[in-house]
């Protein structure tokens, strides 16, 4: 096929690429070490690189020919040669645990520079032409987190927007909002964007022991939008999990008695709305996006009756007959949720408060309370994307994989949350990635441009390709078919030429 001409810079993706180390192998997939690859865009051509990120946790392990840095769902124990003192010491020093660097699951960029990011407190700079791996960042150096989500959010001046769990302070269990700006004043040009790093809120966790997974939050003009799930961690056995020879991942449970709250944070007050907002009990990864209109707040997550979906990706079910066994037993659901923050304070009890045409529920309770119900969009799409130049604002199109009832993609689809229509892109045998939407630069309609998407094929004896659709009509436009084996990836971003830092720079 032919490429647009416009179309010049690089996909860089990151994802889980060695699961065996030695005789030592990983239990879960979300654990292996990280593997970057990347496809530069050049003058209608495309060139394409792979590296394992160089993190502490990489070298340590390949310099031991086993595991010995553990990740969330393989614990690894020390050299059995070791001294009781020297193992007893060990098992005392993992009470808090040093978390691995291994960022495997998205890139982030930090003023000009780029980052492979995890969900622990380290964060690895990264060159995105070569792949190199650079020095490493610790958040709780400029911030109490241990950690912290891969899906920032960037505001309209580049500055970056995260959340954190603090656990630093037993019994303050917090989720910390902070802003890493995208510049440093001139006068001090040597010093890095995460030395004026400042935290913009902070929200105690409702339970101290029990703090709420997540792995994105939401963002509109004013508010920031953070769901506290019955999906949490307990940090005592995360304490003890080291001693009692279990993993990290079996110190998460789903609650499914317990309710989801929704927490609003004014951008300009840095306060929470002090009204309280829950729905039922679900898990979820990934918001979509959210924006405001007439006093309510409207944002789409895709969301799971329970956390199936975690435990399917333990390498023990990954085997070949993975794709006929592996059934969620929760379908992902994009769900509506539209909550109106200017309520009538006179309200009667049972009311639905919702004032917009939507399905979703809003209802005043007892307590003063509100009961929120989501409006169905869709269900069977993960992963999604959506033109960030309208992040945060009133939206049309997400771009998502396809997913039936198992977690591994078959199609690639583009929805239009306002008219419901669906578009899809598939191919026998074929198992694509996160799609990625860049914009054309003369764009006038949030759907001109392209959707980029790694795909994989079943058969190993296929090469696997790098697919360009067009994003308005889903039309493929060409691909790159790459002679290597590449790995099912997680996360990634399109970096424009002109955003790249030269060699020299």
């Amino acid at each position: 096929g032919q490429l647009p001409t416009w179309l010049q810079g690089t996909l860089l993706r990151n994802g889980p690429g060695m699961h065996t180390i030695g005789d030592s192998k990983y239990n879960h997939w979300f654990d292996g070490l990280a593997l970057l690859h990347s496809f530069t865009f050049k003058n209608g051509e495309v060139y394409y690189r792979s590296k394992y990120l160089r993190s502490d946790t990489y070298n340590c392990n390949i310099e031991a020919n086993r595991i010995m840095v553990s990740e969330f769902g393989t614990m690894a124990y020390p050299d059995p040669c070791k001294n009781i003192f020297a193992k007893a010491f060990s098992y005392l020093s993992h009470t808090i645990p040093e978390f691995t660097d291994n960022c495997l699951i998205n890139i982030m960029k930090a003023g000009d520079d780029f980052y492979a990011t995890g969900e622990t407190n380290f964060i690895r700079k990264i060159n995105p032409q070569t792949l190199e791996t650079l020095e490493k960042v610790d958040y709780s150096k400029y911030v109490a987190v241990n950690l912290a989500t891969s899906h920032p959010h960037y505001d309209s001046a580049g500055n970056v927007l995260n959340m954190g769990t603090s656990i630093v302070d037993k019994g303050k269990t917090k989720y910390l909002l902070f802003k890493i700006p995208s510049s440093v004043p001139e006068h001090e040009k040597k010093k890095s964007c995460f030395k004026h790093l400042e935290v913009v809120c902070s929200v105690p966790s409702r339970s101290l022991l029990h703090p709420s997974y997540y792995h994105s939050f939401g963002i509109t003009e004013n508010y920031i939008i953070f769901i506290e799930q019955p999906f949490r961690l307990d940090i005592v056995k995360m304490a003890t999990a080291y001693i009692r020879g279990v993993s990290w991942a079996s110190c998460l449970a789903f609650n499914k008695d317990e309710k989801t709250w929704f927490h609003f944070i004014d951008r300009r007050t840095k306060k929470e709305v002090s009204t309280k907002f829950y729905t039922d009990a679900m898990v979820f990864f990934h918001h979509m996006n959210a924006y405001e209109e007439d006093g309510h707040i409207i944002f789409d997550i895709i969301a799971y009756t329970d956390n199936s979906l975690y435990d399917m990706f333990y390498l023990k079910n990954l085997n070949n007959d993975f794709e006929k066994n592996a059934r969620l037993t929760s379908r992902p659901t994009c769900r509506r949720f539209v909550v109106p923050l200017q309520c009538d304070k006179d309200a009667v009890v049972g009311s639905n408060l919702v004032t917009l045409p939507s399905t979703a529920t809003a209802v005043k309770e007892k307590d003063g309370s509100i009961y929120c119900q989501p409006e169905i969009l869709c269900e069977g799409i993960e992963l999604p994307r959506i033109n960030y130049d309208y992040n945060g604002k009133k939206y049309k199109y997400v771009f998502a994989t396809q997913v039936q009832w198992t977690p591994i993609p078959t199609k690639i689809a583009k929805f239009n949350t306002q008219t419901k229509e669906m578009l899809q892109w598939e191919e026998d045998d074929c198992w694509p990635s996160e799609p990625v939407f860049v914009p054309s630069p003369d764009a006038k309609e949030e759907d001109d441009g392209v959707v980029l998407t790694c795909v994989v094929k079943t058969d190993p004896k296929d090469p696997p390709f790098l697919l360009v659709l067009d994003a308005k009509t889903f039309i493929e436009l060409g691909r790159a078919i790459v002679n290597v084996e590449m790995h099912l990836d997680l996360h990634g971003i399109f970096i424009p030429q002109q955003d790249m830092k030269t060699e020299s720079e």
